[in-house]
């Protein structure tokens, strides 16, 4: 049996036109190279799997070819080439910092830089996971590799750039390595499949290259992981039967059901997906990210940002021709808010049911302007006949019928008999408009009336015809409360319970001044001013720009629109540390003696 090489080893790029997906990087090493400008010391940084080590082996095996091309690249031809392809070249040293992280391990590597290089021009130190490092071994790294010699070259690569020293930062030049895209990824993973002899289909390589998030060595090891499971023949449907990933089929699906209010559809495609072992907040992250797809599909323009194969692209596009974008919008908000709420919530599963309730009942009608948050309004999920009646009968219940708002007016048109017909249809649309208004919610609180406020009408005024009598004796208007409650007495302890009121209405992000306002000494100067003492001049500042939404509260809760508030600051006496002869002075002015036995025996203060 021959040995198996992973195709992550196998093909894994010997040249810098082979790298994938990292373009400028490649050509600005090539360019270096092609001028002889190098520098003495590259940090290679960027995610897990992307190209570093393998830039940095190509770098190293370049600058020490004999006979480099014209473009840059290694000739694998010459004695050094040769020694680097077999794996024994002595100008080329690796160094794992994960596990070589001290400061005998950076001291051995920089004897190591004293010896010049036996074939080539070059000895390169490639230091991988470079962030690993003690800060006692970068310490005793900085002057080597600041001032190294002329013949020695340090690659260090990182997949955490802001753990490294700042002073180790300086003395490279920066090399940010991109995630891949997964339109090359897509590409790669075919010419492998190709050299293999494997039949791959594209959608099933474009679910691989998204599973790899952007790192190429991720994308070959579930590749070679798919090909073992298929046998070879790498369809769509093993591969996300391997993989455990959820289907497009189910977002389209489910889409139409959202989109053509099939809620009962919806809720049985959830069921039928929690089933098979995913998790809710797993669905509704890509029902999210479905629906923003459908949103760049609708413009021709943001199509390329699909990164799907053409067959599924074509999907997108046709679903989003049935979606409004308004709709779309509002979804998404809809959404993005039970992914927040999914970790908090105690019945996960019914949070993402109400979610799809939600999305289904969305209208296109209901926000004029898109983007905005809908308004959460369950509707009735199944519609029967029974439903329907009571409704009606309700509405026949709480509508007033004609008849009763004609004869309300009646008596105003007999005292007007000159009014014309469009004034008498106005009244009467008016008076019915009247009728029809909810009665207002009355605070039990706020029915006490004045006897001192209450005005009688004059004999030989008459009440206005359009008035109400059954209002007008039951409920008085905003207006006459206002006058009535206004300028009512109150004393200390009435100030101090608004005032606590207050501070506990505060947000949860006012929780440190609702806490200064709670310790706070309130005093009553006279029938309506009361006087706050706070510590500093800062906490002054606080309550100065809160004063106006205080004195609205206390008015409002104490019943008198003269409050108001003035602010002190306590005066603390400032305490300071007393010498050893202040010390003494304040000890013999309680205790004579002290002096007196001072000068008896002639002693000192030390």
């Amino acid at each position: 049996m021959e040995d198996y090489i992973v195709s992550a080893r196998k093909y894994r790029p010997a040249t810098f036109d082979s790298v994938v997906g990292q373009r400028a990087l490649t050509t600005t090493l090539q360019n270096a190279i092609a001028s002889g400008k190098l520098a003495h010391a590259y940090l290679f940084c960027g995610p897990r799997g992307v190209g570093k080590t393998t830039c940095a082996r190509i770098f190293a095996k370049t600058i020490n070819c004999l006979h480099p091309t014209q473009h840059g690249e290694a000739c694998n031809e010459c004695e050094s080439c040769q020694a680097f392809n077999e794996q024994r070249s002595y100008n080329i040293h690796e160094l794992d910092a994960a596990s070589n992280n001290s400061v005998e391990d950076i001291r051995s590597l920089i004897e190591q830089v004293r010896i010049p290089p036996q074939i080539g021009q070059y000895k390169v130190f490639i230091i991988d996971e470079v962030h690993m490092l003690s800060t006692a071994a970068f310490n005793a790294f900085l002057k080597t590799l600041e001032e190294p010699p002329h013949h020695a070259i340090f690659i260090l690569a990182t997949t955490e750039k802001h753990k490294i020293l700042p002073t180790i930062l300086s003395r490279c030049q920066i090399y940010d390595f991109n995630r891949m895209g997964v339109n090359d990824t897509v590409e790669h993973l075919k010419y492998v499949a190709e050299k293999e002899g494997i039949k791959a289909e594209t959608e099933a390589l474009n679910v691989i290259a998204q599973k790899a998030d952007g790192g190429m060595r991720d994308a070959l090891s579930i590749f070679d992981q798919v090909v073992s499971f298929t046998g070879g023949n790498v369809t769509y449907q093993r591969v996300i039967e391997n993989l455990n990933v959820l289907d497009y089929e189910y977002y389209f699906r489910i889409t139409d059901c959202l989109l053509e209010h099939k809620v009962t559809d919806s809720l049985l495609l959830l069921n039928e997906i929690l089933n098979k072992g995913f998790d809710g907040h797993h669905f509704i992250t890509g029902l999210a990210s479905h629906l923003r797809d459908l949103l760049v599909s609708q413009d021709e323009s943001t199509l390329p940002l699909l990164e799907v194969s053409d067959s599924v692209k074509n999907r997108y596009r046709e679903q989003a021709h049935k979606c409004n974008p308004k709709l779309l919008y509002r979804a998404i908000k809809v959404c993005n808010d039970c992914d927040l709420n999914y970790r908090t919530s105690k019945n996960k599963r019914l949070l993402v049911e109400i979610t799809l309730i939600q999305v289904s009942q969305l209208t296109e009608d209901t926000d004029p302007v898109g983007g905005r948050s809908p308004k959460k309004i369950l509707k009735p999920l199944f519609s029967k006949q029974a439903v329907g009646t009571s409704s009606n009968n309700v509405q026949t219940t709480v509508t007033p019928k004609p008849q009763a708002d004609a004869s309300a007016t009646t008596p105003h048109h007999e005292q007007n008999p000159q009014a014309t017909p469009v004034q008498t249809t106005a009244a009467l649309l008016s008076a019915q408009k009247q009728t029809e208004r909810k009665l207002p919610t009355i605070k039990p609180g706020s029915l006490s009336v004045s006897i001192r406020n209450i005005q009688q009408p004059k004999p030989d005024e008459a009440p206005h015809p359009s008035a109400n009598p059954a209002s007008a004796t039951t409920v008085s208007s905003p207006a006459q409360q206002t006058t009535m409650e206004a300028d009512r007495p109150f004393n200390e302890e009435d100030v101090q319970h608004c005032w606590m009121d207050y501070a506990n209405q505060l947000p949860i992000e006012d929780s440190a001044t609702a806490g200064r306002m709670k310790d706070m000494t309130l005093k009553l100067l006279d029938e309506y001013t009361f006087e706050v003492t706070v510590n500093n001049e800062l906490v002054e500042k606080e309550l100065l720009k809160l004063k106006q939404h205080i004195l609205s509260h206390m008015q409002k809760s104490l019943h008198n629109r003269r409050v108001d508030m003035l602010i002190k600051i306590e005066e603390t006496e400032i305490k300071r540390a007393y010498g050893r002869v202040e010390q003494f002075q304040l000890m013999t002015e309680k205790n004579p003696v002290l002096q007196k036995l001072k000068e008896t025996f002639n002693l000192e203060l030390g």
